[in-house]
């Protein structure tokens, strides 16, 4: 389809709803694409399926080809999966080395940036904080710094690593965590942290609620 033509069909809310739908599929095989995607396939494919033209693939082929792929994905998954393992576990090998770590049975690093005096809360307690997590390449993946509003939890609902640490900090407090996987989301990917992956959070505790 020519400029022209594309810019007339997207002049209407038909035209744009295709395209909508378009984009959004393109989204998706951009951020999870399968080894070797091709667009042009893919178009063809569509366009096959929407005009409901015969399969240039038989359903043999093609559960034999899926297979393959996702052989293929499921490898290099775990090849990025020990990576990064391989390279958190590195990560706080050397941390721990540093002056001012503190390194807790359950594994959980620590750094006091400010000591607070107030309380300290229990698990069950809700607390008011700020926080700036990164992963060890300072890939920023969540702070509530950077969206200017302090967030507020129950102490027992985050992550194993935010528990352990919170029930330790007075009111008040500010550190810096160095969290295993194991105490974030081990083998779970999650929005933008990959599998495995150690993070690191400032935690401010800023009231008891």
């Amino acid at each position: 389809m020519s400029e022209l033509n594309l810019s007339t069909e997207l002049s209407t809310d038909e035209g744009r709803v295709s395209y909508g739908i378009g984009r959004q599929l393109g989204d998706q095989l951009r951020d999870n694409p399968p080894p070797g995607a091709s667009l042009e396939a893919i178009v063809a494919g569509l366009r096959d399926a929407f005009n409901n033209q015969p399969s240039q693939v038989s359903s043999e082929q093609l559960n034999a080809s899926f297979r393959v792929i996702r052989e293929i994905m499921q490898a290099e998954a775990a090849a990025k999966a020990e990576a990064a393992a391989g390279a958190g576990r590195e990560y706080l090998a050397e941390n721990a080395k540093r002056d001012g770590v503190t390194v807790l049975a359950s594994g959980l690093q620590y750094e006091v940036l400010v000591a607070g005096e107030g309380a300290k809360p229990s698990a069950d307690d809700q607390v008011r904080t700020h926080y700036h997590g990164t992963l060890i390449d300072g890939t920023v993946f969540d702070s509530s710094y950077e969206r200017g509003q302090p967030a507020e939890f129950p102490v027992g609902g985050v992550i194993p690593g935010w528990v352990e640490a919170l029930q330790l900090m007075g009111t008040g407090s500010k550190w810096r965590l160095h969290v295993p996987s194991e105490l974030a989301y081990g083998a779970q990917a999650v929005g933008s942290i990959p599998p495995h992956s150690v993070l690191v959070f400032d935690v401010e505790l800023l009231d008891i609620l």
